[in-house]
């Protein structure tokens, strides 16, 4: 048991260093040339840090919301603009502010996805970028768990913790706090997508060059993942999107 908790916590560690690398990667470069950012759900600001080592981005370019007002206030102490929000309810900027908008591990957590999409949509830019990383519904492992009759652990769950931990056959994240029996636990999942559901939806919104990555294919070992996510991304465990806002037309 020992091995294949090592085994599959290895194929996890890559799997999410992966997922947001890309998605680092596609937030800076969005910002090359100009612009600012949103990072919706951002802590204390460490995509912020990350974002400053990859492309120098300063300050007054980046702007966060978390809905955690100790955790924007510990950001404002180290000098990272994050305000107190809701991501469930109107975003609390103008039509067009910002060239990029994304939530990291963001989407699954909130009651009001689709709303959140819309209104990361009416905040950009023409043009601007969106950027999503979230955990994928459709996973071949969370089928097993289902035909095995357990609980999925990358899907809505039971608030207990211990009910959690009774059902979870393998501890990717052990070294989380969770606090799922707390009235706002912070690792709960509420609605997650799957893979052709959330590119779906994008199209829906209007969204335009609609470009999906995907990491982590359960049970494979680490070597081969780059060579069978390519291959099946509809089935991993992590999915990384952007999404363009149309370009205003220009009339003659």
């Amino acid at each position: 048991m020992r091995y294949f908790e090592t085994y599959f916590s290895n194929v996890y560690n890559r799997t999410m260093q992966e997922a947001y690398r890309c998605g680092y990667e596609l937030v800076a470069a969005s910002l090359r040339e100009k612009g600012k950012c949103l990072d919706c759900g951002a802590g204390e600001g460490r995509h912020f840090a990350h974002l400053q080592g990859l492309m120098h981005l300063d300050r007054d370019r980046y702007h966060g919301i978390d809905w955690n007002s100790d955790c924007a206030q510990r950001a404002r102490t180290k000098g990272i603009p994050v305000m107190t929000g809701d991501l469930n309810r109107e975003l609390p900027f103008g039509d067009g502010e910002f060239q990029c908008v994304f939530g990291f591990s963001v989407l699954e957590h909130l009651l009001n996805g689709c709303r959140w999409m819309r209104e990361a949509k009416r905040v950009l830019k023409p043009g601007g970028t969106l950027v999503i990383l979230s955990p994928n519904i459709a996973t071949w492992f969370t089928a097993l768990l289902i035909v095995l009759g357990r609980m999925p652990s990358i899907g809505p769950h039971p608030d207990s913790l211990l009910l959690k931990t009774a059902e979870s056959p393998l501890p990717f994240a052990a070294g989380f706090t969770a606090d799922l029996e707390s009235d706002t636990p912070l690792h709960r999942h509420l609605i997650v997508f799957s893979y052709r559901a959330l590119k779906r939806y994008l199209a829906i919104c209007g969204f335009t060059e609609i470009k999906g990555r995907a990491f982590g294919l359960y049970p494979f070992p680490a070597f081969i993942q780059p060579l069978v996510e390519r291959i099946d991304p509809w089935h991993c465990h992590q999915m990384v999107f952007s999404a363009r806002k149309s370009p205003a037309l220009i009339l003659s």
